[in-house]
């Protein structure tokens, strides 16, 4: 059927001129029609041996919704010249077809939307379950029908599995079988007539570039009286496609069906294997299609992704996944919750019952959350020995309690990467400690706390895993539960038997030392659980933050059956607390980073980690210079700290080590240091002693630039005095343009001499004033006017104009220094310039309060004018404990090195980005020192897409920042321990949103 003919047939059917277009389908072949440029109608063009009264059962559904008047938006009905629903036509003497048509609905198919987030997908679920919902009483003689798309008639499928290879049989055989097994009580569901295609291509969604909605689902065709919860699995199916966790990304849709239309428990226990046998139907038919209709592309459209699902699906547990759509529909997520429950609340259990060597009943909570001051390091933890020491001291301090704690405790213990995967918003671990340690000595027996029979025998071996294990199952009247013992001595787990019962008191293990019990010091991991799942030899004894609420239902809090006084309750979000004090108590122009602002409690090296687990690869805090927390930087402060911290008017070969590590760096010009506490101090202090070498207050400086938060550096940072509450520039302070090869006033590789001719035109004002030259000071790349690299040559010329009218240079060094660059250790060194005064801040303490300037001899003497300079806590022995070990870390770990090699390699991929995505419109900066740009193709700044890009990093994992007049440039600035893996992931993150929606530019 050509386009040609469908504009025919509709004008002589319906007497209505417009334009036809083809649209994908499986039966009909469907036209987009446009009238007047608009899209108007569908038209359907039917078979011949289309069946007119299943196409009058889909107009009859359409009708149906249009005379209930509902909210739903659903196409209507056009009538013929002859006002008939259904059209009969003939394209000649041998060919007969059925023709309709229905208005038309704006909106994009799901297919073209990315990304497909949980809030979608919640839309989904409730524009789903509205229909069903209005479909409620609908009936039609072909309601019920012989339908292979019917979930209910699947095992039609079963004839056709000689088609598949057989890893694929065997898969599309497994579900089969379930399904087939489950029909007795499957059959007995609610049924009604439902949409039974919320395929990739029949849903709608809003045009809104952020948080869109699902609109309309539209074609009936596929309609049919079945069970209600094969609707919903069919909705999942195809929106669950090409996610790494299908399970996470079915809940919301469920979520909200249920919403819409109320779903029954005994329902859902299907829903797992019913997801399944859509994905069976959809494999099956495009297998038989592909040797019927090779030539349909359309027919086989979502055969690769069902494939792909189905494989995922099948390593997902099915019992796991029946909680998981409870808990979605707020049921208790294991039916047997509230059972268990109930019993434990009449049985009571001692803790000389399970250790009946330790006469001991009350306990002393053991904090080893993420934010514990106990665990400290990890490094420190990772020591088993000084762990067990830890633990000893405590336990004389409560002698008679036994230390225990962890139910729902996040933890950040867990270095294995088993417990590592990738979800749908990034990496992930599990961090959530779902039963309870008891920390007691290496041997000490444990025993049964009531009947039970072994069913898990297993030498766990392996790093941070049980060791030996036991699990038991405890057989109730109606239900039943299980109890697990972890991290116990070999030989006593395995003299059990499976099937054996163990009695009411008797030994189940004795608890071993590492490494037999996974290397840990020792404990008792005890956990209780409302079922097994599919594991045989192993059990979670941690579990993923995003699923917690369903492993609190399926393994409940140990404590009910002690029912003692003393454990933390975990997993409280204090957040909103937080925040609210810092509003009331702190000072308004603080400011916090994104919408919803992380609650931070833990760094460890290019990771900071939220109270509840979750890390984020920070690619933005350069002060952490050295990685957060560097074990050999806290070891250096904390061993000092406990010696000896005062100031500088004693002798300390402290000060005089960090001296001469620093000077090592530094040119030979460069000989003499002054230390104080931050950058701004340092910066202050340049200001000081160009005033004191000059004579001269007349500072020039870039536009954009940033130099501290005194009052001072305020006055020579444009960032801040031309931006929000600033009150402009002082008289003595003179801006130049920044120097923006991309888009500032002079552009272009050769815009170097532009530039510094601008510097030129300021020297020579002052002169006309009668002043002198002060100084000027910069940053060899611009952080907060937007990573702006120097043109080459600027910095050459600026300084040779400045010197020549009698100023000191001043190179600021806060950000770019200490190895950032990689090709060099300090950012003026990559212009090939020697400063009469450099500054240096935070990153050389890794975040500890110590900054430094370093000036020339001639500068020194100069500044040495009689009036002492002092400063309280510049130069402490603390402070420059720590700078010295930063130094020797960049060096003894090869980090200006590996600054230069990942530098290069994400800059490289930055710019291939920048290729595919013209919305990058610079990649600029050195070293792990860069930063990206995004404008139009007018080159005008997008600040929203910028934090669009932002959040959504954030939602992966990755934290990133913006900065630049125009809030457009993202800077990448991470600590120096970055590795090329990490690298992969920010460039493989950014790939995948600036491939979304939102950040297309036209």
């Amino acid at each position: 059927m050509t386009t040609k003919q469908a504009e025919k047939i509709l004008f002589e059917t319906y007497t209505i001129v417009g334009k036809a277009s083809l649209l994908p389908g499986e039966i009909d072949t469907n036209f987009k029609i446009q009238v007047n440029d608009k899209n108007t109608y569908i038209l359907k063009i039917s078979p011949e041996n289309s069946d007119e009264h299943e196409l009058d059962f889909q107009q009859s559904i359409v009708a149906f919704l249009a005379d209930k008047n509902t909210a739903i938006i659903a196409p209507k009905i056009v009538l013929d010249a002859n006002h008939k629903t259904i059209s009969t036509i003939s394209l000649d003497a041998k060919t007969t077809l059925k023709v309709r048509l229905l208005t038309w609905i704006d909106g994009r198919v799901w297919a073209s939307v990315n990304p497909q987030l949980n809030d979608l997908r919640f839309s989904l679920g409730v524009k789903a379950g509205k229909i069903t919902k209005a479909l409620q009483g609908f009936h039609h003689p072909k309601a019920e029908r012989i339908f292979d798309w019917d979930i209910a008639q699947g095992v039609w499928t079963k004839k056709y599995v000689h088609l598949f290879k057989p890893e694929e049989k065997e898969l599309v055989s497994y579900f089969l079988n379930t399904f087939e097994s489950v029909q007795n009580k499957y059959s007995e569901l609610r049924k009604s007539v439902v949409h039974n295609d919320a395929n990739d291509h029949n849903i709608l969604v809003s045009e809104i570039g952020i948080n869109p909605k699902v609109t309309a689902i539209i074609d009936f065709g596929d309609a049919v009286k079945t069970q209600i919860i094969n609707d919903l699995a069919v909705a999942c199916a195809y929106a669950i496609m090409d996610k790494n966790d299908p399970l996470d990304a079915a809940l919301p849709i469920v979520k909200g069906y249920h919403a819409s239309f109320a779903l029954e428990e005994k329902e859902l226990e299907f829903l797992y294997v019913l997801i399944a046998m859509r994905l069976v139907i959809s494999v099956t038919k495009s297998a038989i299609n592909k040797i019927e209709n090779p030539e349909n592309e359309y027919l086989v459209i979502s055969e690769k992704p069902a494939w792909n699902l189905l494989k995922k699906w099948h390593k997902v547990s099915a019992d796991f996944a029946h909680f998981s759509f409870r808990n979605a529909c707020r049921f208790n997520a294991h039916p047997d919750q509230e059972k268990f429950e109930n019993w434990a609340k009449q049985h009571t259990f001692s803790l000389s019952e399970l250790f009946p060597t330790i006469h001991k009943n009350e306990i002393h909570h053991l904090d080893l959350s993420i934010s514990s001051t106990f665990v400290g390091h990890q490094n420190d933890f990772n020591n088993l020995d000084l762990f067990q020491f830890k633990i000893e001291q405590l336990q004389k301090e409560v002698p008679t309690k036994i230390l225990a704690g962890g139910y729902l405790e996040p933890r950040n213990l867990y270095t294995s990467t088993e417990y590592d995967t990738i979800g749908n918003y990034g990496n992930q671990s599990r961090t959530i400690h779902i039963g309870v340690d008891f920390w007691l000595p290496q041997n000490t027996p444990v025993h049964a706390l009531f009947d039970g029979e072994v069913v898990i025998l297993e030498n766990d071996i392996g790093d941070k895993e049980y060791g030996g294990l036991v699990v038991l199952k405890h057989q109730q009247k109606d239900f039943c539960f299980y109890t697990l013992y972890g991290h116990n001595t070999a030989k006593s787990v395995l003299k059990h038997t499976l099937g054996a019962i163990i009695k009411k008191g008797a030994q189940v293990a004795a608890l071993a030392n590492y490494p037999e019990n996974g290397n840990w010091a020792p404990h008792l991991h005890f956990e209780i659980t409302l079922s097994l799942l599919d594991y045989k030899t192993d059990f979670p004894g941690v579990a993923y933050f995003n699923q917690i609420e369903v492993w609190k239902s399926l393994c409940p809090d140990p404590n009910l059956l002690f029912k003692m006084n003393g454990f933390k309750e975990n997993l409280i979000d204090v957040s909103a607390d937080i925040l609210l004090d810092r509003k009331k108590h702190l000072g308004k122009s603080l400011s916090l980073q994104y919408k919803n602002p992380l609650h931070i409690v833990k760094g460890a090296n290019q990771y900071l980690i939220d109270a509840f687990g979750r890390k984020y690869l920070d690619t933005v805090n350069n002060v952490a210079h050295v990685g957060h927390e560097n074990f050999n930087v806290v070891k250096a402060g904390q061993h000092q700290m406990a010696l000896l911290n005062t100031n500088t008017r004693y002798l300390h070969e402290n000060i005089t080590t960090l001296a001469k590590e620093l000077l090592e760096t530094l040119p030979k010009e460069l000989s003499v240091l002054h230390f104080v506490n931050s950058g701004s101090e340092a910066n202050e202090l340049a200001i000081r002693m160009i005033k004191a070498c000059t004579n001269s207050d007349e500072i020039i400086a870039s536009e954009h630039g940033y130099h501290g938060n005194t009052s001072g550096t305020i006055h020579i940072s444009s960032y801040k005095f031309d931006g929000k509450g600033g009150k402009g520039k002082p008289k003595n302070t003179h801006i130049f343009p920044i120097p923006d090869a991309f888009r500032g006033k002079f552009r272009g590789e050769n815009s170097g001499e532009n530039y510094a001719q601008e510097v030129q035109l300021l020297i020579d004002e002052i002169h006309q004033q009668n002043k002198k030259v002060g100084g000027f000071i910069i940053e060899p790349i611009i952080s907060c006017g937007g990573q702006v690299a120097l043109p080459s040559g600027f910095l050459q010329e600026a300084y040779q104009k400045v010197r020549k009218a009698g100023g000191l240079c001043v190179s600021d060094e806060v950000q770019t220094g200490v190895g950032r660059m990689g090709k060099t250790f300090w950012g003026f060194q990559f212009h090939d310039v020697v400063p009469d005064i450099v500054t240096i801040g935070k990153p050389l303490g890794n975040g500890h309060p110590i900054a430094a300037v370093a000036c020339t001899k001639e500068v020194a003497q100069k500044f040495a004018n009689g009036m002492e300079f002092f400063n309280t806590f510049g130069g402490n022995p603390v402070s420059c404990a720590i700078a010295t070990e930063v130094l020797r870390e960049v060096k003894r770990e090869k980090l200006q090195e590996n600054a230069l090699k990942v530098g290069d390699y994400l800059k490289s991929e930055l710019q291939k980005l920048s290729e595919e995505f013209p919305i990058i419109g610079d990649v600029r900066g050195q070293g792990l020192f860069l930063g990206i740009e995004l404008v139009d193709k007018q080159l005008h700044p997008l600040a929203e897409k910028t934090d669009y890009v932002i959040n959504r990093m954030k939602y992966f994992g990755i934290l990133m920042s913006s900065d630049g007049p125009d809030h457009n440039a993202i800077k990448i600035k991470p600590p120096l321990t970055f590795t090329i893996k990490n690298a992969k992931e920010v460039i493989f993150y950014l790939h995948k949103i600036f491939s979304e929606n939102f950040m297309q530019i036209i």
